[in-house]
Formats: C-alpha cells, structure tokens, sequence
C-alpha cells in the first residue's frame, strides 16, 4: 500500500480515537462505511458517545455535519427541504433542508413514522433528492450515521427491512471500561471536546482513498467464503429469509475497506468474519422476534450459528 495513503488513514483513526476512547473496533468499521461510500446505523443506549462520534467524524474529514432529531411530528419536507414562494420573483425557490451536508446525523430515528424515515431512503440511494418532481444532487462524500436506542419501542415506528437495507452496517458502541470512563470524566465535554479536534484530511482526499477500495485484493477463497455464508443463511433453519445478493456484495466491499483501514490492499479472512454480524444481522429475518423488538438478539445467534457451520478459508 502506498505509504501516503497508509500515514492519511492512521492520522485520521488517531484523531477520532482521541475523542472516543477504546473503541478502536467501532472506529475502524465507521471509517470502512465511510470509504465505501456506505451508511451506518448505530443503536445503542443514550449517552455512550453516538453523537459525539459522528461530529467527531465530520470535523476531522473538514466536512458540513447536521443534526436532525427525529420525533413523531417530523415531516419529509422538514428533512429534503421545500419550495418557497417568493413574490418578488414571482417563483418558487427550493429551499434546502437539513439533508444537504456530508455528514448526517438522523437521531433516534426509529421516533418518526415510515413515511418521514423513507424521505432519506433517495439521498442514501441515489445521492440526490426529489422535490415538486424536481431532482437535487447531493455533495459527496455523504454519511448517514442514524442512531436508535434498543431498549425502548413506546412511541417508536421500528425501520422496515427495506430501509435496514440501505445501511451498510448496523453497529454498537458499548460501554467504556473503569480506566476510560475515569479519563472521560476529567475530559472537556460537548462543543469545547469537538473544538479541540483539528481536522486531518479534506472531504476530496476522502474520495480520492474511498476509490483505492476497489483496488483491494480479494482472494478466489475468500469470496467463496462470502458466497458460502449467503447461502448458508439461505438454508438456516431459523430464518425465514437469509442475505440477498445485495447484502453479500455489501460484505464484500466492506471486507475491501476494512482491509485498507488496516493498512493492507487485500483481504484476510478475519476481515470478514469481523463483520459478518455488522453487516448482515439487519438484513436477515427471523421466524422467531424475541428479547429485541426487531429479532436483533434472533438474528445474532442465527448468523453465529451459520459462522460456526461454514469452514473459513486459510
């Protein structure tokens, strides 16, 4: 691997994990999502760093960041935008909503109603939105990270499996260990904690390192790997629908831009397997929906049993 590119990503993992402590793990698949040009659902508890996180993310890639709360009384056009009268001109203006940034933050995005989730589904697709049946380009690189809380469903619409799909990874943040929290506890926090960070790489060299990921090497092995576990999900007993083609092409590209995160321009088979559950475990359906509200806890166990039935290469 090119050693410019090697010293851009270690700089840039450096600055986040100097916010987000021992969570290296996390960082490493936001920064995949990231360069492959993917979005990132992250569900977790309140107050484990989600948030801080994402602004993190956009301040030290030099990129807008937005914010948007979710609730029940958000509408489509509070997120795309609207077209605006304007009696002077006599004609309408679009006025932009908060969509138009590079780095979304769609906060506890499970509070609003289908109809408002699925305004971004256009803009995480296709890169664009449609307004009055006019089309509107979105600035590259554009991150949806969207957050939800696990453990509470009153009032909340949980997102159909067709807008799971358009996340690349389902993540978690988990809580920090005694050493890190104590670090945190002495930490500036909230704006004064996002202002120290200074930022190590422009929105165009983002782009320019998310192209090296078609250039990662995967073995023949490893992708009968990738095609081995989609069909075991296809077969899983306890399924009643395993991983599109769609979600094994997602693990693939994924695998790529974890292994150039890593600083290596191919795959190893520890790079799939570490994303297996990220990756897949929102886009297969249980028969049975128990302990989490969407079968989450379901779809581990079925996806862990499936990791354990196939062979890895190597």
């Amino acid at each position: 691997m090119d050693s410019g590119v090697l010293s851009q990503l270690v700089a840039l993992k450096r600055n986040i994990e100097a916010i987000i402590l021992g969570k290296s793990d996390v960082i490493d698949c936001l920064l995949a999502a990231l360069l492959a040009r993917g979005h990132v659902l992250i569900e977790d508890v309140p107050g484990v760093g989600k948030t801080t996180l994402a602004r993190t993310l956009a301040r030290s890639i030099d990129c807008r960041f937005k914010r948007i709360q979710f609730t029940p009384d958000l509408l489509p056009s509070d997120i795309t935008g609207l077209s605006v009268f304007d009696s002077e001109k006599h004609e309408f203006q679009f006025k932009p909503g908060p969509v138009f940034t590079n780095i979304l933050l769609a906060d506890e995005i499970n509070r609003s109603t289908p109809r408002t989730q699925s305004a971004l589904l256009e803009a995480m697709n296709d890169l664009q939105v449609t307004v009055d049946g006019v089309s509107h380009a979105l600035e590259p690189p554009y991150m949806v990270i969207a957050t939800q809380n696990p453990l509470e469903f009153a009032g909340t619409y949980p997102l159909p499996e067709s807008q799971l799909d358009r996340f690349l990874m389902r993540l978690q943040m988990g809580y920090p260990s005694r050493a890190q929290e104590r670090t945190i506890l002495s930490s500036p926090r909230g704006t004064a904690q996002i202002e120290m960070v200074t930022p190590t790489l422009h929105g165009r060299e983002v782009l320019e390192l998310g192209k090296q990921v078609d250039g990662v090497r995967v073995d023949e092995t490893i992708c009968e790997y990738i095609l081995s576990l989609a069909e075991a999900t296809r077969a899983e007993s306890t399924l009643v629908a395993g991983v599109s083609p769609r979600g094994s092409s997602a693990l693939y590209r994924a695998a790529q831009a974890l292994a150039l995160v890593r600083g290596r321009d191919f795959v190893v088979p520890d790079d799939v397997k570490q994303l297996v559950l990220p990756v897949l475990a929102h886009r297969v359906i249980p028969k049975t929906r128990r302990a989490v509200g969407d079968g989450r806890a379901t779809s581990l166990v079925a996806l862990e049993a499936v990791m354990k039935k196939v062979r890895s290469p190597g």
